[in-house]
């Protein structure tokens, strides 16, 4: 599969795991629940969501298999970049307000997914 279509089903997967992460993340948060724990919660329901769907369909080949290996080497990546993502979500919570937080939740996440693309491309779903 091409760099180019590769791109472009992860940014179209993306924006279905944003979607969700970020409103799992202000709902809870909203209802009380400190910012970083409802990061992190956030970002596990997109997790398991874009697994599945990157593997499938983003980084599929006749001959892959999304196994126990695939599934290792996501949690990995994904666990630093949930620290990244939670520090600075966090950090900005701290120092401006919960809406402020909120807003800049997807921007965060959006500099992250051009790692993480690299990162799933060459090692994740190989």
């Amino acid at each position: 599969m091409t760099l180019v279509r590769q791109g472009t089903l992860f940014v179209l997967m993306g924006l279905v795991q944003l979607a969700l992460d970020t409103l799992v993340t202000v709902l809870l948060s909203r209802a009380g629940m400190p910012l970083a724990a409802a990061n992190v919660a956030g970002r596990v329901s997109g997790a398991a969501l874009g697994f599945w769907l990157n593997g499938r369909v983003t980084f599929a080949r006749a001959d892959s298999v999304l196994g126990r290996r695939q599934a290792l080497r996501f949690l990995i990546v994904w666990l630093a970049l949930t620290l990244v993502s939670t520090a600075l979500v966090a950090g900005i919570g701290q120092h401006a307000t919960l809406r402020t937080a909120w807003l800049a939740k997807p921007v965060v996440e959006v500099m992250l997914a051009g790692i993480s693309f690299f990162i799933s491309r060459h090692w994740i779903y190989r």
